[in-house]
C-alpha cells in the first residue's frame, strides 16, 4: 500500500558540516544507510516525486542532503538523507569524513551550540532485506544506540525476497534489532505506509499531555438557621 501523498517536498541543501543543516527549528528525521540501500528511491516512492537523485555509483555522495517535507496532516518537518557508508569511496579517509559529518549532524540535537535551537532529531536506520546482520549495519546501530534521540529500523527491497526468505529473514531482523522491523519496498510501494507513519512521529514519540482541568472551587455550604 502506497503512502497518504505528501502536501509538498522539495530539496533545500547539501551540507558539508554542522553548519550547513537548517536553523529554523523545524524537527529532522535522519535516513542513515549502506550506500546502496535506497535511500534516495525510497525518499522519492514516500513523497511521490523525485526530488531525490539516485546513483548507479554506490558511495559517490558524500553530502547530507536535505528535504523539506509537508505531510498532509502535521507540520513540516526535514528528512535528511545522510551519506552513505560501507561503499565510501577514498578509503578511511572517507570512513572519518562520514563519521564526522554524522557526529555534527546528531550533536545538534543536544543543545551543545548555542547558535542552533535545540531541535527534535531523530533516526530511521535503513538495512537491505536481502542480507540481515551485516557488521557495518549492526556496528551503525550500535553507534545510533548511542546518541541521544529516538531511533527505529527498517528493511528495504523486500520485493527482491522469495516468500521463504521473507518469512526468514524477517524473523532474523526482528532478533537482531530487538523488536519488529518493517520491510518495504521503494519499487513496489509495499510497507511504505507504515514507514510513513513512523518517521512523522518518530521525532516526538510521546507529546505532552494536555494538563488536566483544576478541580472546580469548594462552595461553602449555607448555614442552616437556628430553631
Amino acid at each position: 500500500m502506497s503512502p497518504k501523498p505528501a502536501v509538498s517536498a522539495e530539496f533545500v541543501t547539501s551540507a558539508a558540516g554542522a553548519g550547513d543543516f537548517p536553523r529554523d527549528g523545524l524537527a529532522e528525521v535522519a535516513l542513515v544507510g549502506r550506500s546502496n540501500v535506497g535511500k534516495s528511491s525510497l525518499i522519492n516512492a514516500l513523497v511521490r516525486k523525485p526530488v531525490a537523485r539516485t546513483s548507479a555509483a554506490p558511495g559517490k555522495t558524500r553530502l547530507a542532503n536535505v528535504y523539506r517535507v509537508q505531510s498532509a496532516r502535521g507540520p513540516a518537518f526535514y528528512l535528511v538523507d545522510l551519506p552513505g557508508y560501507g561503499y565510501a569511496r577514498g578509503g578511511d579517509a572517507s570512513a572519518r569524513e562520514f563519521r564526522q559529518l554524522a557526529e555534527a549532524y546528531f550533536a545538534r540535537g543536544m543543545g551543545t551550540q548555542r547558535a542552533v535551537p535545540r531541535k527534535e532529531l531523530a533516526a530511521v536506520l535503513l538495512v537491505d532485506a536481502r542480507h540481515p546482520g551485516l557488521e557495518a549495519d549492526l556496528a551503525a546501530w550500535e553507534w545510533l544506540q548511542a546518541q541521544p534521540i529516538p531511533i527505529a529500523v527498517a528493511a528495504t527491497k523486500v520485493d527482491k525476497l522469495t516468500r521463504a526468505e521473507r518469512v526468514r529473514h524477517s524473523r532474523e531482523l526482528d532478533s537482531l534489532f530487538a523488536g519488529p522491523v518493517p520491510l518495504v519496498s521503494s519499487h513496489a510501494g509495499e510497507g511504505l505506509e507504515e514507514l510513513w507513519k513512523l518517521i512523522v512521529t518518530l521525532p516526538n514519540p510521546t507529546p505532552m499531555a494536555e494538563p488536566e482541568p483544576p478541580p472546580p472551587p469548594l462552595r461553602p455550604r449555607p448555614l442552616k438557621p437556628r430553631r
